[in-house]
C-alpha cells in the first residue's frame, strides 16, 4: 500500500473506531483525509474494500516485522516466537482494533464479518505453523486446537486487562498464556485427545470462502477420494450413496444428512480420515444452504 493510500485507510480508521463502520460515510473520510472523491474511488472501489485493506495492512506491518525479529536468528527460539506473537497484539493495541473487531462481530454486516474471519484464520493458521516449528512434529496433529486455546485465553485475557486499566506487559502475557499452552499439549498428545482436528482447518478456510461450498467444488472433491485405494464395503456404500445423491436433479437432504456421521466414522483412524472429515463438513455446510 503506497503512503498515500494508507493515509486515507488509516484516516478510515480513526474515524471507524470514533464513529463506529457503519455511522462513519466515505464523505467524511474523504473530508478527514482532504482528498477528492475521484482519489478515494481510485484507492478504494467500496467501505469494504477500506475496511479490507485495513486488516491486509495490519498483516502485512506483523508480517514484516516477525520476519525481521527472525532474520538470523533460531526459529525455534522460544522469545522470539513470544516476541512475533506479541507484535500483532500491540498493533491492534495501538489501533484500538479490537473496538473495531468486536462492532463488526456483533454486527449484521456478512461481508465484514468474512473480512475479520479471514484476519483470524490467517492468525490462527500462522500460529499453528509456529508451533509445529517450536515443538516439533508431536503436536502438528493437535496445533489448531493448541492456536484457538491461546487466541481464546488472550482474546478474555486482554478484555479484563483494558477494563480493569491493569498495567500489563503484552510479553509477559504471551509469555504466561504459552506456558500454560506447553502444560496443555503433552496430555493432549499422550491422552490422543483433542476436540479440533487438522481437517477443521480446510473447514474453516472453506466455511470463510463460500466459493469452496458449491456443488461443482463438492463433487470434485468426491472424485479425488473415489481414486484412493483401500475402502472397505462399508465404506464404499456409504460414500457411494452421498455422492450418488448428490448427482441427482433433486437433491433429498434427508437421505444424506444421516449418513455423515456413519461415513466419518467408518474412515476414523485411517489414512483418509481428515480429507473424508473435511468432504463430509462441506456437504453439511452445503445441505444447510439448499
Amino acid at each position: 500500500m503506497n503512503k498515500r493510500k494508507r493515509h486515507v485507510a488509516d484516516v478510515a480508521l480513526k474515524l471507524f473506531v470514533e464513529k463506529g463502520i457503519q455511522q462513519t460515510s466515505i464523505q467524511e473520510i474523504i473530508e478527514l483525509a482532504n482528498i477528492s472523491k475521484g482519489t478515494f474511488y481510485n484507492y478504494f472501489s467500496s467501505k469494504n474494500d477500506c475496511i479490507a485493506e485495513i486488516l491486509e495492512g495490519l498483516r502485512y506491518d506483523a508480517s514484516q516485522l516477525r520476519m525481521e525479529m527472525q532474520m538470523g536468528r533460531d526459529p525455534n527460539d522460544r522469545q522470539i516466537f513470544i516476541e512475533q506473537i506479541s507484535i500483532l497484539m500491540k498493533l491492534n493495541e495501538e489501533r484500538n482494533l479490537h473496538a473495531v473487531f468486536e462492532a463488526i462481530m456483533s454486527s449484521n454486516e456478512p461481508e465484514h464479518k468474512k473480512l475479520v474471519l479471514h484476519h483470524r484464520f490467517h492468525e490462527m493458521e500462522w500460529l499453528s505453523h509456529r508451533f509445529v516449528d517450536l515443538y516439533g512434529e508431536d503436536i502438528r496433529e493437535y496445533a489448531l486446537e493448541c492456536a484457538v486455546l491461546f487466541f481464546g485465553m488472550m482474546q478474555y485475557v486482554m478484555f479484563t486487562v483494558r477494563i480493569s486499566h491493569m498495567p500489563h506487559s503484552v510479553e509477559r502475557i504471551v509469555n504466561v498464556l504459552l506456558s500454560y499452552i506447553e502444560l496443555i499439549y503433552p496430555s493432549m498428545i499422550d491422552g490422543d485427545k483433542s476436540l479440533i482436528n487438522q481437517s477443521s482447518l480446510h473447514f474453516l478456510r472453506s466455511n470463510i470462502d463460500r466459493r469452496d461450498m458449491t456443488l461443482k467444488s463438492i463433487l470434485e472433491t468426491a472424485a479425488y477420494l473415489e481414486k484412493q485405494d483401500g475402502f472397505t464395503e462399508e465404506q464404499q456404500d456409504l460414500f457411494s450413496a452421498i455422492v450418488s445423491e448428490l448427482k441427482q436433479e433433486r437433491i433429498r437432504k434427508c437421505v444424506i444428512q444421516p449418513l455423515l456421521k456413519p461415513l466419518q466414522l467408518a474412515f476414523s483412524q485411517t489414512p483418509l480420515e481428515m480429507q473424508v472429515a473435511n468432504f463430509t463438513n462441506m456437504v453439511w455446510y452445503f445441505l444447510k444452504g439448499i
